[in-house]
Order: structure tokens, then sequence, then C-alpha cells
């Protein structure tokens, strides 16, 4: 049987690739992950390679608002992090890799402000440090009052150009290549636009780093950016990688409400605002949230967003208020320029009234299964930032850990690549992938070479499936409804292409609308599974959370027949992800 170059046998239909490149690391996106890993890959002199789906500066992480999260300040420590974060995990954090975090982050952070990042220092010099949900104590250091993400984009991009790295702009990755061993061998890759590389070409390296950020554009709201459309995910399934946790979907408690019919990105709505004192209230002006969890608005982001939820269907109201008229205008405007500019952008002065907040798809918890080395079940496939679950978020993130997770968690990758390099001499072996055959006009039913590819009018068909199906509310009925409608969208499409031969026109449309169809799949299938509320994930029919049938994981494969395998951990904490153990049969 001849290989067609990943685990799988599957890949997405694309022309053969026109042009290539050789390098020892490539690494795909440029967020806070992407590039923390590849400078610390360069710095090692690793021939590194950054590919990112739009400009360097045009990740996720440039979104982020609220700042970073490290025991940074004065009586604080990284046990009483921890806590806070095994807390806000709901019992589904593994605590080796949150150790890792909170031990090895405020060093991380500082490596951050050495690249060039400038945070915010109080009057004394210091770092000037404030509060978000789920934490006890202030511990947020953050940038340009509420642009911590922009700045730390900025620092980075900045370090990546001063040291030349080798970078390939407006990129979505396709596939991971692997050599005859099963092992990554670098990646194909769809260059939109003209310039040193056009079309489908290849980068060719014995190390693949994910960093290509989340998938929120899998719902018809989202805070992420519209290139947040699942590839990495959907890439590591089909070259046979474990993802895991996919159903723990955080959806952010304040987005600025733009209406029952908004569709994609919507304004963020920091919860720094909240730990600087704004109240939740509803159209009375009450407090909801006082009586609920201790720390009232400052509450894990689930119990937020579940008490927004909660009041707006007692109410039949569409969305809630943030009421921070009392910051006054002075400190609207230092402490949270970019959100008073997005709000009065829309027609809201927060200085004189309170903001329309409701959830909105955020963060995705799951993602690909890792160790505490970045390493996926691939050879060779290593992955960090969103994309990554490596157990550090459980079933709901801590606010403010997600950037600091991707700066930990890639210079443990990096160390890892270069102490492979120093003891393989990695530099000097780039394993020939294995050829792709020619895909016939026609293929045979018993051959599936590619993956089939959806029209792009499909992605909003998944997005008003899974918003109405598996959003913030979920039941058995919705699930069931939402799993039936993606699987047809997908029998369709495979129909199309096994039986006649035909698939919609390779593109980045129908390329991203069939990796959000991947993702939903999977998301919608965990979801059904796990009986249960825990965490983000929230069913209204199992409305208790189970530890004694639940509080483990669920892990999913793509099968070669591009059915799903679906099983669940014996325990809470991961299996190993040693890459040479026995194949499942």
């Amino acid at each position: 049987m001849t290989s067609t170059g990943t685990s799988t046998g599957i890949r997405l239909h694309a022309p053969a690739p026109g042009w290539s490149l050789t390098a020892d690391v490539v690494v795909v996106g440029s967020g806070v992950a992407g590039l923390t890993a590849a400078l610390r890959c360069d710095a090692a002199g690793l021939r590194t390679v950054v590919v990112t789906k739009a400009r360097l500066d045009d990740g996720s992480t440039r979104w982020a608002q609220g700042g970073i999260a490290a025991a940074l300040g004065e009586g604080d420590t990284p046990e009483q992090h921890l806590d806070d974060t095994l807390v806000a995990g709901a019992g589904l954090c593994d605590e080796d890799a949150v150790r890792i975090l909170v031990t090895e982050g405020p060093d991380a952070v500082r490596r951050l402000i050495e690249t060039g990042a400038h945070f915010d220092e109080s009057e004394e010099g210091g770092l000037e440090l404030t509060r978000e949900g789920g934490h006890h104590r202030r511990r947020i250091a953050h940038a340009g009052g509420d642009a911590t993400g922009a700045e730390i984009s900025r620092a980075l991009v900045e370090a990546v150009r001063a040291r030349g790295l080798r970078t390939v702009e407006n990129a979505l990755v396709l596939d991971l290549l692997t050599d005859t061993e099963g092992r990554t061998a670098g990646v194909t890759l769809h260059v939109m636009g003209e310039g040193q590389h056009d079309g489908v070409g290849a980068v060719h390296a014995p190390a693949v780093v994910l960093a290509t950020g989340g998938m929120g554009q899998v719902f018809s709201a989202t805070t992420n950016p519209s290139v947040s459309t699942g590839d990495g995910v959907a890439l590591a399934l089909r070259a046979g990688a474990e993802v895991s946790d996919l159903e723990f979907v955080q959806f952010h408690p304040t987005v600025l409400f733009l209406g029952a019919d908004a569709e994609g990105q919507q304004p963020l709505v920091s919860e720094a605002v909240r730990g600087e004192g704004a109240h939740l209230v509803d159209a009375g002006g009450v407090r909801f949230m006082l009586g609920q969890h201790e720390l009232a608005e400052l509450a894990p982001r689930d119990i937020v967003a579940k008490g927004i939820m909660r009041r707006m269907q007692e109410q039949d109201a569409e969305h809630m208020y943030l009421d921070a008229r009392h910051f006054g205008a002075h400190m609207w405007e230092h402490r949270f320029p970019t959100i008073l500019a997005a709000c009065r952008a829309h027609g809201i002065d927060p200085v004189h009234e309170p903001i329309p907040v409701a959830p909105a798809a955020h963060y995705a918890s799951g993602g690909v299964r890792t160790d505490s080395r970045g390493r996926t079940t691939v050879p060779g496939l290593y992955a960090c930032g969103e994309v990554a679950c490596t157990g550090v978020h459980g079933a709901n993130r801590l606010a403010s850990n997600s950037l600091l997770e991707g700066l930990v968690y890639a210079e443990r990758i990096a160390a890892d690549i270069v102490g492979g390099h120093e003891e393989n001499s990695l530099q000097a072996r780039v394993p020939a992938p294995v050829a792709q055959p020619e895909r016939p006009e026609k293929p045979e039913r018993t051959e599936k070479p590619a993956h089939p590819l959806l029209a792009p009018e499909a992605r909003f068909a998944i997005q008003r499936i899974m918003t109405d199906g598996a959003g913030v509310l979920r039941s058995a009925a919705s699930l069931e409804t939402a799993a039936e409608r993606i699987q047809q969208l997908h029998t369709d499409a495979r129909d199309a292409l096994d039986v006649h031969g035909k698939t919609a026109e390779p593109g980045v449309d129908t390329w991203e609308a069939t990796n959000l169809l991947c993702v939903a799949r999977v998301l919608v299938s965990a979801a059904r599974l796990r009986e249960e509320t825990r965490g983000c994930h929230w069913r209204e029919d199992k409305g208790e959370r189970d530890d004694t049938n639940w509080r483990r994981h669920i892990v999913v494969r793509l099968n070669p027949d591009r059915t799903l395998a679906v099983h669940t951990t014996d325990t809470p904490d991961f299996p190993p992800t040693q890459q040479s153990r026995p194949q499942e049969q």
C-alpha cells in the first residue's frame, strides 16, 4: 500500500507543492507561543522558518487585553497561583503541568521584558498588577492599559525581524509531511498572494511546532479574529495525532453585545474592567452575581457566563450590562483606552452609561494533546498555545493564563528541539517526506487520498449549527441535532468525492470551511459523550458535576476511513505521549 505522507492517509485536496524550503524547525503561527519558540530555536543556531496565516502581528495574541498572569507581586507565590488555576480547571487540570506553568512563569515574563516588552509600571517603578476572575491576588501584568497582547506582539515581532528570521506570511498551513518511519518531515502550505513564494509549497523540516491559535470561528459570534479556523487541530487530526478536551470552549462573559444577529469577531470587554471594580447588573441595575460566588463578578469565567445566561433566561433578555460609570473619564481614558474606543465606535459611552454585554466564544481549553515538553503523539510534531492541550487549563482556563502558557511551553519546546539537535545532529538530517501519489480524476471508493472540501458557504452553516446546538447552553437534544446536521455536511462532501470524484475547488475558503467542519465534529462528539456540567461545558440536562464517572479526559483521533475514534482516559491524568507505543488496532 502506498503511503500518502500522513499517518491516517488523509490530507486536504490541494495542488502538489510547486516550491519548497528546507529548515531544521518550522513554526506555524506568530503569536506569543510561535514567536517565542522561533526566537529560542534561532538563538540556538537552528535554521528556523516561521509560517503565519496573515501578517506576523495578526494573530490572537495582539487582541489580548487583560494581561499575563504570574506570581510577581508582593506576597504572591507560585503555590497560590497554582491553587487558583486548579480551582478554575474544575478537577481536570494536570497538576504537574500547572506547577511547571506557575514556577517557570515569573522568569519567563522577565525574559519577555528583556526581549523588549514594556509593561505598565506603578508610581514606585515596579510592575502595576491587577486582578481578574478567579485570582485571589493582583498578579496580572498589563501594557498600554488594556493593550497587553499588542505590546507583546510588537516586542516579539521586532525581535524576529531584528534577528532576520525567515518568515512566510499570508500562508495557510495545509498538512503535515512525514517520512517512511512516520516521523515529521515538514508541512505543506498555501501562500495567498504574489511574492517570493506563491501558491502551494512545502517547508521540509524534522521538527514542526504548531502554534496556530484557536478555533473560535466555529461559532457565529466570537472574540477570535477571522483567521482562527482550527487549522492546527485539523492538521494534527489528519496527521494521526490525538486531541483532547475539545468540548471545553470558554465563552467570555463580557463581550460587547452588538445585536442578536451579529456574526464574526466581536469586541471584548476585558475581565480587568471587573478586576478594577465594574459591576454586572441587569436592566433594573441589580447586581445579580452577588451571592452566587464568593468572588461575585470576579468568579471564574464559566461561573460568570452561567450567571449572565441564567439572568437573561429569567428576564427573557438578550444581554446584561457592565456598569463602570463610577470609574470616571480619566480612568477609562488611561486604563482602558482600547475598550473605550471600541464602545464609542459602536455608539456606547461607558463613562456615562452601562455597557451591554453577553457571552461569546473566546478560548479553546482543549486541543492537540501534548506532554510537558510540548510533544504530541506524532514524532517530531509539537504544539503550544491555544492549539495545544497541555493539561494546564483543565475544564476552564483561568483568566490571563493563556499568554503565560504560550510563553512557558514554547520555551520548553525549543529546549527539547535544541536538545534533540545536539543529540541527533538534527541540522545534518532533514528527512525526505514520502512522495504523494498522483490523484486520480475519479478516485475508487476504496481509495481515500484526500479529504473532501466543503463549499465556502458551508462555513456559515457550521457556525449557525454550532451556536444553536453546542454554544454556552447545551443539552442532549441540542447536541443530537447539531451532530446530525454536522454529519450530513460531512457525508454529503464525502460522497461527492468518493462516489462522483467531485469536491469543492481547492482554495483558502474551502480549506478553512473543511477545517471548521473537522473540529466541529470532534467538539460535538465530545460534548455529547460528557454527560455532566463541568467548567465551561454546561449541559442543561446534566446540571451537576460527576467526578465519579467524568473526572477524566476525552481523547479523539481520526481514523483512516474518516470516522472518529473516541475514548476516555482512566484517570484525570493524561497517558504519556510516547510516540513509540504500539498503534491502536
